[in-house]
């Protein structure tokens, strides 16, 4: 039995972009490019349309840019993932896409079996960044409003109780579902029914939004980030 192909949007001004984005992702047999957008406006039109599971969107665009497209398509019910096209990784715009909701990035130079991954990646629910490099985006970003941005995560995480606030830590650390049951001792269920909970609770989108809150509030650290965690790593109840 064949599965379903991923259906894919390509989101760039550049037609020359949006031709090699093609050429590279042509020869993927389980996934479906399903139509192609000049700005963030005809990206939702066509998304309306089309119905892709993934988007990859550029950010910079003009008319409808890829940020403000990102946020509106992810308000929708029906929505997709969206993966952003940047051409330099320590980008604060990049920092504002995956705010607006887009699971993860990658560079316009990314070799075609990596864009590949990462369009399946995100189709399978998974995000697709390090947290080495929401650590540079987040340095990159850091300045005045440090303190208050920390200061609102801290609110904001308050409304989660200890074991949701060391699975939202270990999703930080970009930990994947079976680690983080391996380290907290209980099953990859009940680590999926914390995220669920996790997302529901703090009105975000992905797994990337958590992890972007947890650097905020300044739970993560260049080590791992086990370090200011409530009631510490592997201990607790459910």
């Amino acid at each position: 039995m064949t599965a379903t192909p991923i259906r894919l949007l390509l989101v760039d001004d550049d037609p020359l972009v949006r031709a090699g984005l093609a050429l590279m992702i042509g020869g993927a047999e389980d996934i479906e490019i399903v139509g192609e957008a000049a700005d963030g406006a005809e990206a939702e039109e066509l998304v309306r349309r089309a119905r892709p599971d993934v988007v990859l969107m550029d950010i910079r665009m003009p008319s409808v840019d890829g940020i403000t497209a990102t946020r509106r398509l992810r308000a929708r019910p029906d929505a997709p993932q969206v993966v952003v096209l940047t051409t330099f990784h320590a980008d604060e715009q990049v920092l504002h896409a995956l705010r607006a909701g887009a699971a993860g990035f990658v560079l316009k130079d990314t070799p075609p079996a990596e864009i590949v991954d990462a369009v399946r990646r995100v189709a399978a629910g998974d995000p697709v960044l390090s947290p080495a490099v929401t650590r540079q985006l987040m340095r990159h970003a850091a300045g005045t409003a440090a303190d208050t941005r920390q200061i609102r995560a801290r609110e904001r995480l308050a409304v989660l109780n200890d074991r949701e606030r060391e699975v939202a830590v270990a999703v930080g650390r970009g930990l994947a579902n079976a680690r983080i049951a391996a380290e907290l001792f209980i099953s990859v269920a009940t680590v999926k029914a914390h995220v669920s909970r996790v997302l529901a609770k703090l009105g975000l989108d992905n797994r990337v939004q958590i992890a972007l809150l947890a650097y905020d509030a300044g739970l993560l650290d260049d080590d791992g980030g086990r370090d200011g965690i409530p009631g510490g790593g592997s201990g607790g109840g459910h």
